[in-house]
């Protein structure tokens, strides 16, 4: 199959100069405003177009995926996850999905390297203090937080951006852990000086910093839950730029009131944009507003991604980045 010029609904406001690029190739509906598809307007998305470029915003599950009158033959993801999109459900409607894979590695890898530095050195509760005015010189026992080198750093998850984190850590002269479900190949491992844990309780045991780099799947929903969370030494910090479900995070927030955590810097949370009103009120905590990959450079080369998803899929070629169901 081949079309010529595919109708195609986009759910979120664009960079310009890949809405630009979509308007140029595609008979394309843009959403100017940003607001955000409810269900019916995605069933009527998917009803009128060929292709629909979603983000992670929008919820395309079974029920969504199963509604009559289908016309859409592509999801063209704008991002890497797709824990949003029922994939096999997709698949038995004749859908294809695509993502953008590899463009926000360095990207969310600096951010989580920001993070690990800025909750142990207190760098958030520092700018509140001079912001408030409560600043009133140097002392020797002012604003002490933790040395980074030599700390031992506990990555769950070491895929692109994983190894990406790992390669930072090491210029800071952390020592490098991590768990994931492949144990890396021994040449890699000896770049990064790397040391794999079979067993993610014994490492959460043993860290005094945990970086959080796995997918949110039905297998890691609050894979750090309560019991894990308690397994980690009083004195360590927890860093989370993946997928908010992946802690439980009202176990997360009651350890970190009761001291029973050091610290938190945290990028993403389970009821987003909800954000739990007493981690706002900790000085231990770090909250950004879900902003790990959100460079300039990479929101363009995600665009650039979709573009080419969707050219080569109207082609009639098979699209690069397809994902398949688990």
């Amino acid at each position: 199959m081949t079309l010529t010029k595919p109708s195609v609904v986009v759910t979120r406001k664009l960079p310009s100069v890949v809405e630009t690029r979509m308007m140029e190739l595609f008979d394309v509906r843009l959403n100017a405003d940003d607001t955000p598809f409810d269900r019916d307007a995605l069933v009527a998305a998917l009803q009128s177009c060929d292709v629909l470029v979603p983000t992670l915003t929008d919820n395309l599950d079974a029920d969504v995926l199963s509604s009559p009158g289908l016309t859409a033959k592509l999801i063209a993801s704008f991002g890497n996850g797709t824990d949003n999109i029922d994939v096999a459900a997709a698949q038995d409607a004749g859908i294809v999905v695509t993502n953008t894979p590899d463009v926000l590695t360095e990207d969310t890898a600096d951010m989580a390297m920001a993070l690990i530095v800025a909750v142990p050195r207190r760098l958030a509760e520092g700018a509140r203090m001079i912001q408030d005015g409560r600043f009133t010189g140097w002392s020797p026992t002012h604003m002490l937080g933790r040395r980074m080198s030599g700390k031992r750093l506990g990555i769950i998850g070491m895929g692109r951006i994983g190894l990406a984190v790992a390669k930072r850590a090491r210029g800071f002269g952390m020592a490098i852990h991590y768990h994931s479900r492949r144990q890396l190949m021994p040449e890699i491992e000896q770049e990064v000086e790397a040391t794999y844990w079979e067993s993610l309780d014994q490492m959460l045991a043993r860290m005094d910093v945990i970086s959080i780099h796995c997918p949110h799947t039905p297998a890691t929903f609050h894979l750090l839950s309560e019991r894990r969370l308690k397994l980690m030494k009083a004195d360590a910090y927890l860093v989370n730029v993946a997928r908010g479900e992946i802690v439980d995070e009202n176990a997360l927030t009651k350890m970190l009131q009761q001291r029973n955590l050091a610290g938190a810097g945290l990028d993403v949370f389970e009821h987003e944009p909800a954000v739990n009103p007493k981690l706002l009120a900790m000085d231990t905590v770090t909250l950004l507003p879900h902003m790990g990959s959100a460079t300039i450079e990479g929101r363009i080369a995600m665009g650039e991604k979709v573009i080419i998803n969707i050219k080569t899929f109207a082609d009639g070629h098979r699209p690069p980045d397809r994902v398949l169901p688990l």
